[in-house]
């Protein structure tokens, strides 16, 4: 979180081109959304599985990251390929997001009608699709969000490769262990991993690669590939220490 954040800053300032990030996390570790509650997390159930926690900058509910391809994409705000409304730039990366599973051969599609059902109750991210999101026969496939800094703009997402998707609430306060195991089987019949649609196990590498040719293919660019700048570096951590390894980030809301 803290690398994303570094890097949207120096492309804010003109010393870092657009960026699409991939990376995994070690250990598994719980996201909350922006203004979702701390009290949402049980941090004796999350101490027991040896799992960490941070707060993201964008919104949306609870993700337990593991066994999983994150990506981020950040950009200044005249990126033509970012421009327009929220929902605009959204649909546009989605296309991107749409050809890099098909090429995975998953039969996906973009759910492009806003949900009549309120997550406002639900601490799970990856319960209810929301708009322009990728899904598998109506399951849940790649869950993302988008946030608009004066800097530019950074949007993340998480592509679940396999794995029990109810590990997640192992970690998370319910009213009692019936709601627990409803939140489970909720969470089943509304949401996928890789493994789970296509039959087969898809490696973070395989993953990765499918990304960077849609992307370059669907939005029409060339990548370079590189590292995190000394600068971004000396930033990332720095706002790791001062904001996403603290409480008065994390625990805020």
């Amino acid at each position: 979180m803290a690398a994303d954040e570094a890097i949207l800053h120096h492309i804010g300032r003109g010393d870092s081109p657009p960026t699409l990030r991939l990376y995994a996390w070690t250990p598994a570790c719980l996201s909350l959304g922006y203004a979702q509650p701390f009290a949402d997390v049980d941090m004796r159930r999350l101490k027991a599985q040896h799992w960490e926690v941070v707060r993201r900058v964008t919104g949306g509910r609870a993700i337990l990251h593991t066994d999983e391809l994150t990506y981020s994409v950040i950009a200044p705000n005249d990126e033509p390929r970012i421009a327009g409304t929220v929902l605009e730039s959204y649909n546009r990366l989605a296309q991107a997001l749409l050809l890099a599973v098909k090429t995975l051969n998953i039969a996906v599609e973009i759910k492009a009608e806003k949900t009549s059902e309120s997550p406002n109750n639900n601490p799970v991210c990856f319960e209810v699709p929301s708009t322009y999101e990728i899904t598998v026969n109506g399951k849940k496939l790649i869950g993302s969000a988008q946030a608009r800094k004066k800097e530019g703009v950074l949007q993340h997402g998480s592509l679940p490769l396999t794995g029990d998707l109810t590990r997640i609430c192992r970690a998370l306060v319910f009213e009692d262990e019936p709601a627990r195991e409803n939140a489970s089987r909720r969470l089943l019949e509304r949401a996928t991993t890789v493994e789970a649609a296509l039959g087969r196990v898809v490696g973070w590498g395989e993953a990765a690669q499918a990304y960077v040719r849609a992307f370059e293919a669907q939005l029409g660019i060339q990548f370079k590939e590189g590292k995190l700048s000394e600068s971004e570096s000396k930033m990332t951590d720095e706002l790791a220490r001062a904001k996403y390894d603290h409480p008065s980030w994390t625990e805020r809301v």
